[in-house]
């Protein structure tokens, strides 16, 4: 992926001046145009369009659209356009990519497309347009087959600019051989420590690769599909990724990034028409390749058993950091009805209180948690599925195989519950009436892995079909049984035991790599590496000429922010109830906050499992596997999550408590309602056997977090010694948390812990704290009202009492290191500002999209190699964060934060660029929402309608001398905290050192 996301396996000549200097006028009559003009109605079957032949058009009424299939007549570009009234429109260009070695040819050419083209001849254009753009995603992906370049937007001129700047990326890339080396591999001196290799995917999977949960998943996919394309890693691993050569990135590209090879998608109210000819223009000059064939169906092997060594994980006990899986081939994956089956199955079989794996597995304490392969996956050509656990001894390994062979036996022998089929259906409906902003983009993603293996993606939008066929369907789950688990020909036992020595052993793979790469070159050649190396420098730090680049202007930011109307009431007497009446398709949405303020701070470690326990202990009356069939059946799911905000208008006054959330169709609202009821009220938190299982899960998840979201802990852990908010998220979901639960998990002491999530209980539900919202249709309020009123009724109301404020928070500042077994680091720098109200925080958040886009992202990605890093200003936290992801550096990079300070002093901030960081912030504050969380900025802190316009206005009024009057004031020589999450063999004397 580019950016700051994660890596997985699926890993942003018109006339230049046209494109650049749009007029307000100009730019909004074409925007009206785009979101008008409907011309889907006028489109037939057999119709040419721009050559385009329209191959079939289908209504879906549930999802309530029309799916357009066109084939380009002259390449066989294959295009899928969703017609919908939804003013988020999506755009994605996608190609098959399958592999044939591990050198991640695939992800680094998806990186490196995105570093200029011919018609837009800058470095890095995807990054540079994330600031030209108001759009609501961009990124790009590299999956197991197929690479994928998306982006979404609501501006019709957005659309236009960013569909012209990815077709030209993928179709016309410099792929110039610096830009290789920058974001693929190369071979580098360092000062002290010689030659290096350094490359932006080659640190991001080195991250990777030293996840355990992502290795493990990783390895054994490979083994279970031995002479295919899925024996490989798409992603690239660290060992082979340097016999990756420039010529074999540019061969790649020439074949695979061919229209004959491409799949297009656009979603959304905008005209069809025109996006057709837009693209015809861009690949009418090519002539139709035959496909490329590579090998994709895996030849039965029967059973075999692989052992591989990984990294050890402290979360666990000692002797217990063994993986642990089985998995079974399973179906085609082109076939739908069967994917979709399989995919009901293995949520049955595996997932919640009432599954029988969870109940032989997970019960009885055999692992800390299911292992990361666990699921049904239909991302290969032949689907597989796979249980497994983590946390294991070795001497458990033969019980657990037996275990689930036993499991797989009776579920064929006796299937279901039909209630939890039932159940387990009605949430696939329901999920599907959910409105989201991103709909477009997940239901893109639903169907691009079948899409790509020659699916039509239409027979994935028919959900209702197959729900309705999977209910007629006698039988179905002992059958899929039988097939595919008990007459299984194929099937892996992987096995991964943690070696103390592996993070030691690929810095020796490494090093020896590095040896081997130099006995093989000559004086002469590292002369010239030298030079290369020094022209990538120059290029990176060479002002560029931006206006090529298509842009809007603030004259297309709407000078007034969205309003959302609500109706303020009370009910049961006392309770505040935030209504609003909205269009939801059929479904009531439900928020509550029981805030305590800054009170009870030494309950707030609790506070998360708290959470989780309730819904995961079960009643005094019932099981959980009983509560939990009936949450399936009448809601969308019941969430609880810890709360914590600080007053807009002083950073010293905080409230904290817990959140719940909850959705239901309206014919279920007095069902919704009581099952809320039941868990506030009735979760037995003295069941210490299931009290065991969810402490070890939430221990090791949390653990194995770290590896993949570093910087976000290291932020926390760095702003946590700044403002009660932090100290109180570090406690509740930060470094503090994961040491917090790997101590009860060792201690074992449950009777302690079981009296404190009483006390939990006790302190934070109470009538008096508790504040509510409810967001239903208009003819559904008085439902939702009677309901409420109801559970009310019996909701805690304790007596009196007077409860002393938390101790007195003190600032402080400090430096703190917490070692892990990770090949790359993560660093943070947070310095304390302004609240919410204060004039100079729109300022500092302005200053954070400056400092990202003009200096840091060239220091910490380009030069340093991390896979990302930026500066952010939390507007309600007030806090100012630097940060670093997956970073070889990140010593280094912490005085790249000082710099970036003595940069903005020293550079003379251009109009573009001002208006490119205020761009960059309109573009978030006017994302799409849900329906559910319409007017929830007031609810949930306070932010009201009024608030956000005048702090709307704020952003417009900056100018550039506030940027530099801001950053002397609060960041120059400010007092900040530095963290860093790393190896354990950086040098970090001195440091304040943080064991998790």
């Amino acid at each position: 992926m580019v950016g700051t996301v994660s890596c997985a396996r699926i890993l942003q000549a018109t006339s230049r001046a046209r494109l650049s200097t749009f007029s307000l006028k100009r730019s909004s009559q074409l925007a009206r145009h785009f979101s008008s003009t409907r011309s889907s109605n006028d489109i037939a079957l057999g119709q040419q369009l721009h050559g385009f032949l329209v191959e079939d058009i289908q209504s879906v009424s549930e999802l309530k659209l029309k799916a357009i299939r066109l084939r380009h007549e002259r390449t066989g570009m294959e295009w899928l356009h969703i017609d919908r009234d939804d003013a988020n429109n999506v755009f994605s260009i996608g190609f098959n990519t399958s592999v044939s070695d591990s050198t991640g040819v695939p992800h680094i050419l998806e990186h490196t497309t995105l570093c200029g083209s011919e018609k837009y001849p800058v470095r890095d254009p995807f990054f540079k347009m994330l600031n030209r753009s108001l759009s609501t995603f961009m990124n790009a992906w590299t999956a197991h087959d197929y690479t994928q370049y998306p982006f979404s937007t609501q501006n019709g001129q957005d659309y236009e600019n960013l569909q012209s700047v990815y077709l030209d990326a993928v179709f016309r890339p410099l792929l110039r051989e610096m830009d290789f080396r920058q974001e693929g591999w190369r071979m580098e001196r360092e000062k002290d420590l010689g030659w290096q290799i350094k490359g932006v995917v080659y640190n991001e999977m080195k991250g990777a690769f030293s996840d355990a949960g992502s290795l493990f998943a990783s390895r054994a996919e490979q083994q279970m599909f031995p002479g295919t394309t899925y024996q490989y890693e798409s992603g690239g691993d660290p060992q082979v990724i340097p016999d990756l050569t420039y010529e074999q990135l540019k061969e790649f590209h020439a074949r695979r990034y061919h229209p004959s090879n491409a799949r297009a998608y656009s979603y959304g109210s905008f005209a069809l028409a025109p996006q057709l000819q837009r693209v015809d223009t861009v690949i009418s000059g090519y002539t139709r390749l035959p496909p490329i064939e590579v090998p994709m169906d895996v030849q039965p092997f029967g059973e075999k058993m692989v052992t591989e060594f990984g990294p050890c994980e402290s979360a666990s006990a000692g002797d217990k950091q063994t993986k642990f899986s089985i998995s079974y081939l399973a179906n085609d994956m082109r076939n739908v009805y069967e994917t979709f089956a399989m995919s009901v199955f293995s949520g049955l079989l595996l997932h919640g209180a009432a599954a029988p794996m969870h109940q032989a597995l997970l019960d009885t304490h055999m692992g800390s948690d299911y292992s990361s392969n666990t699921g049904y996956s239909p991302f290969t050509r032949r689907a597989s599925l796979t249980v497994g656990l983590q946390g294991l001894a070795d001497a458990d390994i033969p019980m657990v195989e037996q275990r689930i062979s036993e499991t797989m036996a009776r579920v064929g022998e006796q299937g279901f519950e039909q209630r939890r089929v039932d159940a387990a259906l009605a949430s696939v409906e329901l999920a599907y009436k959910h409105k989201t902003g991103d709909f477009g983009m997940r239901l893109m993603q639903s169907v691009s892995t079948g899409w790509f293996h020659g699916v039509d993606p239409v027979e994935y939008l028919r959900v209702s079909e197959n729900v309705e066929r999977l209910r007629a369907d006698t039988g179905v789950f002992s059958k899929l049984v039988e097939k595919y688990v008990t007459k299984s020909n194929h099937k892996l036992k992987f096995v991964m035991l943690a070696d103390p020595r592996y993070m030691q052993g690929l810095d020796e793979k490494e090093h020896e790599l590095i040896q081997t790469k130099l006995a093989q070159l000559s004086p002469g050649d590292l002369d010239v590496l030298d030079a290369k190396n020094a022209e990538l420098a120059a290029e990176q730090g060479r002002t560029e000429d931006l206006s090529v680049l298509p842009t809007l202007t603030l004259d297309d930011v709407a000078p007034t922010a969205r309003r959302f109307a609500v109706d303020m009431g009370v009910c049961a007497e006392s309770v505040p109830v935030q209504w609003r009446t909205s269009a939801t398709n059929g479904i009531s949405y439900v928020r509550a906050i029981n805030a305590v303020r800054d009170k009870y701070p030494e309950l707030w470690p609790y506070m998360n499992l708290f959470c989780e326990a309730l819904t995961y202990q079960g009643t005094r009356s019932r099981t959980m596997a009983s509560i939990e069939t009936d949450m399936r059946l009448y809601t969308g799911g019941i969430s609880f999550a810890p709360f914590v905000t600080t007053d807009l208008g002083n950073l010293g006054h905080i409230e904290a408590g817990i959140s719940m959330g909850t959705h239901s169709l309206d014919s279920n609202i007095e069902r919704m309602y009581a099952l809320l009821e039941e868990l506030i009220l009735q979760t037995d938190f003295t069941n210490e056997s299931r009290l065991q299982a969810l402490v070890a899960s939430m221990a090791t998840n949390m653990y194995n977090d770290v590896a993949g979201s570093g910087h976000a802990y290291a932020r926390r852990l760095a702003a946590s010694t700044l403002t009660p908010e932090m100290r109180a998220v570090e406690a509740l979901d930060g470094l503090a948390q994961v040491r917090f639960l790997g101590d009860m998990r060792r201690s074992g002491d449950l009777q302690h812990v079981a009296k404190q999530l009483e006390n939990v209980r006790r302190v934070v539900f109470d009538r008096s704290t508790l504040r509510t919202a409810v967001t239903a249709n208009a003819s559904c309020v008085d439902a939702n009202q009677r309901a409420l009123e109801q559970m009310l009724k019996a909701y805690p109301s304790p007596a009196d009492s007077v409860v002393e404020d938390g101790p007195r928070f003190e600032a402080q500042t400090g430096q703190y290191f917490c070692p892990l077994p990770v090949a790359t680091g993560y660093a943070a720098q947070a310095t304390r500002c302004v609240p919410f109200v204060h004039p100079d925080s729109v300022k500092l958040q302005i200053l954070a999209k400056l400092m990202t886009s003009g200096f840091l992202h060239r220091e910490i990605r380009e030069r340093n190699g991390a896979y990302g890093g930026g500066a952010s200003y939390s507007a309600i936290q007030g806090i100012f964060s630097f940060y670093s992801y997956r970073d070889p550096v990140p010593c280094d990079t912490l005085a790249t934060f000082t710099k970036a300070v003595e940069w903005i002093d020293s550079h003379d901030v251009l109009e573009r660029e001002l208006r490119e960081a205020k761009l960059s912030v309109f573009g978030d504050l006017d994302a799409p929402l849900s329906a559910a969380d319409e007017g929830m900025a007031g609810f949930m802190s306070g932010v009201s309608d009024d608030m956000r316009q005048e702090r709307r206005d704020g952003f417009f009024a900056v100018e550039a001398k506030d940027l530099k009057d801001v950053a002397e004031r609060y960041l120059a020589g400010a007092k900040h905290t530095n963290a860093v999450i790393g190896p354990e063999s950086l040098d970090m004397s001195g440091w304040t050192r943080v064991q998790v």
